[in-house]
């Protein structure tokens, strides 16, 4: 089972730039979209449904802003949109395909970067995440939930670790929400069981030579509850083609659907 995740920056931006050309050359399973800044009436033609692929988004309701999207080889039995949180759903940011046991989530946390009330937004979104989770990994379904989380867990997870600090995306808070959310084994940051090497990043800003220097941040994670843990086979970000600020994070699994 291949499933990719990328924060695309918009969809429309991402196909111009060749993303689903290259998504059909994957044989994904599933491919989990966030931030795809449109509205369901603008992506009605063909890139934006692509061949082989039963494809389902949610919007946000603020046109050009959020929005998350799953690409399913397989038809889901049920497909969920939102958690149930308006102010959180209102802004498309959690999409869930259900396969028999197993669920694949695209989810998209919120960036506190612009400022104290976005990173409110963020932590409350975090906290209301916290028990929801827990409830997840006690139900008896298995999950893989993709997506940019908009942190970065560990000093290997990005370049200039030291003056990020006091940044949002790498605040203590956040980096201690992730070691909690890990504590107990339920789950698992699959990338990092079988890939534990730096310069491993998801994400660069737009400024200065980040990209180029590889200067960047692992915010983008699939992240799988506890019957995974021996089922990973490869982990990849392609970087080869640049169809977003975000890198497509690619993960193989023995697993069958």
């Amino acid at each position: 089972m291949r499933i990719i995740t990328l924060n695309a920056n918009g969809i429309r931006s991402a196909e111009r730039k060749g993303f689903f050309i290259w998504m059909q050359q994957q044989h994904a399973d599933v491919v989990c979209i966030q931030e795809s800044k449109a509205q369901i009436h603008q992506l009605n033609s063909d890139p934006f449904c692509p061949e082989n692929y039963h494809c389902f988004y949610h919007d946000a309701e603020k046109k050009g802003y959020s929005g998350v999207a799953l690409y399913c080889k397989n038809k889901p039995d049920n497909v969920i949109n939102g958690t149930g949180w308006k102010d959180i759903d209102s802004e498309g940011r959690f999409i869930e395909a259900q396969f028999g046991n197993l669920s694949v989530i695209s989810l998209y946390l919120p960036s506190g970067s612009s400022g104290e009330e976005r990173q409110n937004f963020k932590l409350l979104f975090m906290e209301k995440l916290s028990p929801y989770l827990r409830e997840l990994s006690q139900n008896g379904r298995s999950y893989i939930i993709c997506g940019d989380w908009n942190i970065a867990h560990k000093e290997i997870d990005l370049k200039n670790w030291r003056g990020n600090k006091k940044n949002s995306g790498f605040l203590p808070e956040e980096r201690a929400w992730l070691d909690q959310l890990f504590a107990d084994g339920c789950w698992l940051d699959v990338f990092r069981l079988i890939n534990m090497e730096d310069n491993q990043y998801t994400w660069w800003s737009n400024r200065g030579q980040a990209w180029a220097n590889n200067v960047g941040w692992r915010i983008d994670y699939q992240i799988a509850s506890r019957d995974f843990k021996d089922k990973v086979t490869s982990a990849s970000i392609y970087k080869d083609e640049r169809f977003s600020d975000h890198a497509p994070l690619i993960m193989d699994y023995d697993h069958k659907f």
